[in-house]
C-alpha cells in the first residue's frame, strides 16, 4: 500500500502536481512583478496569477462554431499534462526526481514542446484569422529556437556521457558547466525565453497585431489550462537550466538561490529589449543561434580529444 501512495502523492501533489502548478503561477508573479519594477511600475500583487487562473477556470467555456470540439477541448488537456509529466524526471525543489531513466533528458525536452505544438494545433483548429497567423508565428518560431535550444542542454549530456537527468548532475560533482559552456548557457536562457513566448520573442501572441494570437478564440477552463502550462514550462525550463549549467540542485535552499536569478536575467532582457519580428527571430535562431553552439561543441570536442 505505502509502495503506492508515495508515488501517487509525488505525482499530484509533491513536488509535481499541485505543487508544481503553484510554484509556476508564483514564479509567474515574480517574473510579472521584476519586469514592473524594472520598467518603474508597481506590478501586481502576488496572488494575482492564482486568482486569473482560478477565475478562468470558474468561467464558462465558449466552443466557436465550426471547429473540431475534441481537438478544441483536448490540446490544453495534452499540453498541460506534457508539461506536468516533464516535471517528473526534473529535480523540483532541489529533490531527487520522481522518475528517472537513460535518456530523460531527451523525453524531458520533448515534452516542454508539446505545450508549443498544442497551442499551434488550437490555433489552426478555429476559423479566425487572429488564430491562424498566431499559430503559423507559433509553429515558425518553434522550429527556429527548438534546435539551439536543445542543442544548448545537449552540451552537458556531452559533457558527461550520459542521457540521464540524475546522472548528468552526478556526473558533474557540483561542477557549474556555465563556466566552461558560457555560449550554450545563454543559448538556453535565450531559448527558454522563447518557448515561453516572453518579449522579445512574443510575436505570435502580439496583443496590438492579433490580438491572443493562436488562442485568440479560447476563454474558460480550456484558457486557463493554456495558462497553468505556461506556468509550470517555465518552472521545469529553470529548473533544468540550473540543474545541468550551476552545479546541480541539492536542496531547496540551492533551488531557490539557483532559479531566481534566472528568473532575473529573463526579465531583465525582456524589460530592455522591443519586440522582434518573427523573420528577425527566425534569422537570429539559425544565423547565430546554431552555429554558435555548434562552434562549441566542435571546441569541446576537440579539447577533450587533446585532453586523453
Amino acid at each position: 500500500m505505502k509502495e503506492t501512495i508515495g508515488p501517487l502523492i509525488q505525482i499530484l501533489f509533491f513536488p509535481g502536481g499541485l505543487f508544481l502548478i503553484l510554484n509556476g503561477l508564483l514564479y509567474e508573479w515574480g517574473h510579472r512583478k521584476l519586469v514592473a519594477r524594472f520598467q518603474n511600475r508597481i506590478g501586481p500583487r502576488w496572488f494575482q496569477p492564482i486568482a486569473d487562473t482560478l477565475k478562468l477556470l470558474a468561467k464558462e467555456q465558449i466552443v466557436p462554431a465550426g471547429v473540431n470540439k475534441a481537438l478544441f477541448i483536448g490540446l490544453p488537456i495534452v499540453g498541460v499534462s506534457g508539461a506536468l509529466t516533464a516535471g517528473l524526471y526534473v529535480p523540483l525543489m532541489g529533490l531527487p526526481a520522481g522518475y528517472s531513466f537513460p535518456g530523460d533528458l531527451i523525453v524531458s525536452l520533448y515534452l516542454l514542446s508539446l505545450l508549443t505544438l498544442c497551442t499551434g494545433l488550437a490555433g489552426w483548429n478555429t476559423k479566425s484569422r487572429f488564430s491562424l497567423i498566431g499559430a503559423t508565428r507559433t509553429l515558425t518560431q518553434l522550429f527556429a529556437y527548438e534546435a539551439p535550444f536543445l542543442m544548448a542542454l545537449l552540451g552537458p549530456a556531452l559533457t558527461t556521457g550520459s542521457w540521464q537527468i540524475s546522472e548528468i548532475i552526478s556526473r558533474t560533482n557540483g561542477e557549474w558547466l556555465i563556466l566552461t559552456q558560457p555560449i550554450g548557457f545563454i543559448v538556453a536562457i535565450i531559448g527558454l525565453m522563447g518557448k515561453l513566448e516572453m518579449p522579445p520573442f512574443d510575436a505570435p501572441e502580439a496583443e496590438t497585431e492579433i490580438v491572443a494570437g493562436a488562442l485568440t478564440d479560447y476563454s474558460g477552463r480550456s484558457l486557463g489550462l493554456f495558462h497553468i502550462g505556461k506556468a509550470v514550462e517555465m518552472v521545469v525550463g529553470l529548473t533544468l537550466v540550473a540543474a545541468l549549467y550551476l552545479g546541480g540542485l541539492a536542496n531547496p535552499l540551492e533551488y531557490f538561490l539557483k532559479t531566481i536569478p534566472l528568473l532575473l536575467i529573463m526579465s531583465a532582457v525582456q524589460a530592455v529589449i522591443t519586440r522582434l519580428r518573427i523573420d528577425q527571430t527566425v534569422g537570429m535562431w539559425w544565423r547565430y543561434g546554431t552555429l554558435v553552439v555548434l562552434l562549441q561543441w566542435v571546441v569541446f570536442i576537440v579539447w577533450r580529444g587533446f585532453a586523453k
